[in-house]
């Protein structure tokens, strides 16, 4: 199959552009030509062309920009993609209006965040050129067809996937992180990734005062910060918790294996907006224990107590209670984290993600060859 995957964001420090480049990669391994159109950035067109992907930059500046719909539809035009696979709302717009009024090749959209369809972007999910919506979990999937209106057979649930090679504890160890940061080898670290504010951020410095209190052993380091101005909101909101000294900011990473390697309890405290969270998925591949909150998908994941602690999202109590357990039952985390592993391998690798999306890529395919 010829497949272009459509996403305008270009840096590897959101899950979007993540899961895209991984769908690319794995499709472009299984034998399919496969396209990149983003915009122009060195490191994603290095990565691409180092898998054997096509990069075709375009400038996606808005929704309403025409000279990147024509541009688009130009290389539609020329490269006769059979499937057009798009990530985020811009790129959705975007495609559509340039593909319209062409011969339809298949049409999937990536919908990876649960806040409702809204008068303004539902027709795109609605229109008859979009032949699937892809969902990251089935909390979303219900979404959609809900306030979409979208009918139920057009919206399929594909979970994100992780690369159990890369994300192979016994590759990783915990000293470079540590040393790095300066968090002492004996200090029972917990790390989050996200630092937005329905990452929950606030919610676990607060939790993480309860249980820090009186415990010197206890360390929290929060990834992702975008900025010096966001670390130092965070080095403040720690301080004036009584934790300044025991919470470290950290700036937008991509070596998520190392940083789980060192760390002894991954955390996502996300009260709104996600599917479900990569970070969580990704360190249970690591085998270690991790508390999510009830939010999105999360559930889908974090299935029972015996893969990792699942709480109401902004409940500081039962938030702190997890934690508690956690760093008080040595021998219970380390079982939990040994079945969060099987559960990722199971049902959220890399590999079972590319399987499901070939198989849709075909099926659609066949389905419209039997319509004509």
């Amino acid at each position: 199959m010829r497949i272009i995957q459509v996403l305008e964001k270009n840096q590897f420090n959101t899950g979007s552009v993540h899961q895209m480049f991984q769908a690319a990669s794995g499709l472009c391994q299984r034998g399919h030509d496969v396209t990149i159109a983003s915009r122009e950035d060195p490191i994603l067109r290095s990565r691409a062309e180092e898998a054997g992907i096509t990069f075709a930059p375009f400038a996606f500046r808005s929704e309403f920009d025409v000279q990147s719909v024509l541009a688009l539809r130009s290389f539609l035009r020329t490269s006769r993609p059979d499937v057009i696979h798009v990530h985020k709302g811009l790129a959705h717009t975007v495609a559509l209006a340039a593909s319209w009024g062409q011969p339809a090749p298949v049409f999937v959209v990536n919908r990876g965040v649960s806040f409702p369809l809204t008068f303004w972007n539902r027709p795109k999910f609605r229109t008859r050129r979009v032949d699937r919506v892809v969902t990251v979990c089935e909390d979303i999937r219900q979404i959609v067809i809900e306030t979409g209106r979208v009918p139920p057979s057009k919206v399929t649930t594909v979970y994100a996937g992780v690369d159990l090679e890369r994300f192979e504890p016994a590759r990783w160890t915990p000293e470079p992180f540590r040393t790095e940061k300066g968090i002492a080898a004996d200090r029972f670290l917990i790390v989050q990734v996200g630092v937005r504010d329905w990452k929950g951020w606030k919610e676990l410095i607060e939790s993480f005062a309860d249980v820090a209190a009186g415990n010197s052993r206890l360390h929290l380091a929060l990834i992702a910060c975008r900025s010096q101005e966001q670390k130092d909101e965070v080095a403040a909101f720690a301080r004036a918790r009584g934790v300044g000294e025991k919470v470290t900011p950290v700036e937008a990473r991509t070596d998520m294996p190392a940083i789980f390697a060192a760390a002894d309890c991954v955390v996502d405290a996300s009260w709104a907006g996600t599917g479900i969270t990569g970070t969580i998925r990704e360190a249970m591949a690591m085998r270690r224990p991790v508390i999510a909150t009830d939010c999105g998908g999360n559930r889908e994941l974090v299935n029972s107590p015996d893969v990792g602690w699942l709480v109401p999202p902004r409940s500081r109590s039962l938030l702190t209670a997890a934690l508690r357990e956690v760093i008080g039952d040595p021998a219970r985390a380390s079982a939990v984290a040994l079945g969060a592993r099987h559960r990722v391998a199971q049902g959220f690798s890399m590999k079972v993600r590319i399987d499901r999306l070939e198989a849709l890529y075909q099926e659609i395919i066949e389905e419209k060859k039997g319509s004509i």
